[in-house]
């Protein structure tokens, strides 16, 4: 055996053991979770380029690695229901990871974003990381437009930042092989960013993305436009009904009073809950649907 093969078999040898090391801790992970202040401490190698460096050429390998990691830290976190629990913490890291070994992993990017948007509980709520990892891939990636267009997106649905929005629009549709679609959108910020109408108009250019994650976030937040509809209705016909003295607000007093038939439930089927004191509706804490965003308000 020359040299020059037997030291590519060492460096062959030791990037499967470091892969296997990285699947073994995984696995471990999922047979004995820790507990959530213990795994916050825990990334592997928390240097992309280092370990872009160690991976010897397996940088696609190691980036599936890290993306598995990254949803599997994003979906237990979802989970926890310790109060005061610390969640997400390296939910960016291990992004900010994959992404550097991989540069074109274009689902890191643009599911990622969604992840790390998401408000909390279900996710940090921090849209400005979103927007960084949006331009890492553009560094990468410069004439992708759905990456101007996502990041067009989290600055109007996320930081309601209209004329940010638009600008980020109007350079998606500048990029080569944009679709029609985009061209009106910078318009529709500027002069109707605030309206429902507009939120759903967005999402629903989503939900035709080609990748099938996408489509389902989008499907979701369709549905939660669907509920605070319905939960506008609601709340418009409680508004109606007078208290008197000492009362409070149940279903049962709004169906005595023929208001209700019954009691609301969203679209997954789970009954809304109303606040005796208030009378407002709000979608369940047991409600995939929940929480629901903070939506932009409507024009007057």
């Amino acid at each position: 055996m020359t040299a020059s093969r037997r030291d590519w078999l060492v460096l062959s040898l030791g990037m499967m053991a470091l892969i296997a090391a990285i699947g073994l801790q995984v696995d471990r992970d999922r047979r004995f979770p820790r507990s959530a202040q213990e795994s916050d401490q825990v990334l592997y190698v928390r240097s992309g380029a280092a370990l872009k460096r160690l991976t010897l050429g397996f940088n696609g390998i190691a980036a599936d690695v890290y993306w598995i990691r990254a949803l599997q830290h994003y979906g237990g976190d979802r989970l926890i229901k310790i109060p005061g629990a610390v969640r997400y913490q390296l939910l960016y890291p291990l992004l900010d990871i994959t992404t550097t070994l991989d540069p074109h992993f274009n689902i890191a990017y643009r599911f990622g974003a969604i992840f790390l948007s998401e408000g909390y509980p279900g996710g940090p709520g921090r849209p400005d990381r979103a927007i960084e990892l949006l331009r890492k891939g553009l560094v990468a990636m410069p004439h992708k437009w759905q990456y101007y267009h996502d990041i067009g997106f989290v600055y109007y649905w996320h930081l309601r930042d209209y004329k940010a929005s638009a600008e980020w629009f109007q350079r998606a549709e500048a990029q080569p092989g944009a679709p029609s679609w985009l061209k009106p959108l910078a318009a529709t910020m500027l002069v109707q960013g605030q309206d429902r109408a507009s939120a759903r108009l967005l999402w629903e250019q989503i939900a035709r993305s080609e990748e099938e994650w996408l489509r389902k976030s989008a499907t979701r937040a369709l549905l939660q436009l669907d509920v605070l509809d319905q939960i506008d209705q609601v709340n418009a016909a409680i508004r109606r009904v007078p208290l008197s003295p000492g009362e409070r607000y149940s279903w049962e007093m709004l169906a005595r009073r023929g208001l209700l038939r019954g009691i609301p439930a969203d679209p997954t089927g789970v009954l809304f809950v109303l606040d005796p004191d208030t009378g407002r509706v709000t979608v369940s804490r047991d409600s995939t649907l929940y929480p629901l965003p903070d939506e932009p308000k409507r024009l007057q």
